[in-house]
């Protein structure tokens, strides 16, 4: 069911930092989204807050549809339209602003923002979250764009609906598009303010046509992302609906917290899901409060993982690649 673009399917974008660090103010981001960085570069550079940086970044990379995997317009489920998931998580407070399955919002990340400051929730989804967006003033608007209504139209016309998320379902969803139906006889087979503060923060438009209602790895605290100021950060990104299972975010600070170095932490948690699903596809980003940090990914054959990091070490921000297992 997977090709070899499920990793442009998912996106989390991750900025985090310490205080005791020498680079420190730090920003790290998950693939090659400069703009995003820089973004939330030139926020922590003025003294701002990790919060704001998140936001801000993640907001960019909303508004310039970064590879199509996030924001409006890219990844439509199988009905044609695009939904939204977003996280960001406060390492000081450890307070936590999610949004999942939002629909007809652009700014998902700024929605979360506000169920982290405004509600005594962690997560809010679909059609309500959306709701509580325009409480907080945000403007409903289509999240569909020409380019992903031709994108969908090609899947449900010319490639018979294929690929599909269903299994175990009539008609066969191999080889047809739905509506299906089960029948009894199928057999089932990180940014660092100046003040040390940590935080993370995501933000996807998730896995092409997934079937509405689908939540992945990226609003789930402790997968998508992680942050505690006593510890460090990660992020994870890439099969969402495999990692979610093992909470590899959540890992790696653990892992962290008993002595790990980032890369080995990261390292721990890829390993953790390979070893039950050898064939999926993600990475982790991990980085401590001392301003070390590391990544780790699998199943992307030939092709390096990259990342972004901006700190006071350089003029400019920097991209590194890790082989993947």
């Amino acid at each position: 069911m997977y090709g070899n673009n499920l990793l442009l399917y998912l996106f989390a974008f991750f900025l985090t930092g310490i205080n005791s660090s020498p680079n420190r103010p730090i920003v790290i981001t998950t693939w090659s989204f400069v703009n995003s960085t820089i973004a939330a570069w030139k926020v922590l550079s003025k003294g701002g807050s990790a919060i704001d940086a998140v936001q801000l970044g993640a907001s960019v990379c909303e508004e310039q549809q970064c590879d199509g995997t996030v924001g409006y317009g890219g990844s439509p489920d199988e009905d044609g339209e695009t939904t939204l998931d977003a996280l960001l998580m406060d390492g000081k407070t450890m307070n936590v602003g999610a949004v999942a399955a939002l629909r007809r919002i652009r700014n998902a990340i700024g929605v979360a923002r506000h169920v982290l400051e405004n509600t005594k929730h962690s997560i809010l989804v679909g059609s309500q979250a959306t709701q509580f967006a325009v409480q907080m003033g945000f403007h409903e608007q289509s999240l569909t764009t020409p380019e992903s209504k031709q994108l969908w139209t090609t899947w449900a016309n010319k490639n018979n609906c294929q690929p599909n998320f269903w299994m175990n379902v009539q008609p066969d969803p191999s080889k047809y598009c739905g509506p299906y139906h089960y029948h009894k006889h199928v057999k089932s087979n990180i940014d660092e303010d100046i003040n040390g503060d940590i935080a993370a923060g995501t933000s996807t438009n998730g896995a092409k046509f997934k079937i509405p209602g689908r939540v992945g790895d990226s609003p789930i605290p402790g997968s998508g992302a992680y942050a505690d100021n006593m510890v460090g950060a990660a992020t994870a990104t890439g099969d969402g609906d495999v990692m979610l299972r093992f909470l590899p975010s959540f890992l790696a600070v653990e892992e962290m917290r008993h002595g790990s170095t980032p890369k080995n932490a990261a390292l721990t948690a890829i390993k953790r899901i390979a070893t039950h699903y050898p064939n999926f596809m993600g990475a982790v980003i991990a980085l401590s409060k001392d301003g070390q940090y590391g990544a780790a990914c699998h199943g992307l054959g030939n092709s390096p993982f990259p990342y972004v990091v901006y700190d006071n070490s350089g003029v400019e921000f920097k991209i590194y690649t890790v082989k993947c297992s």
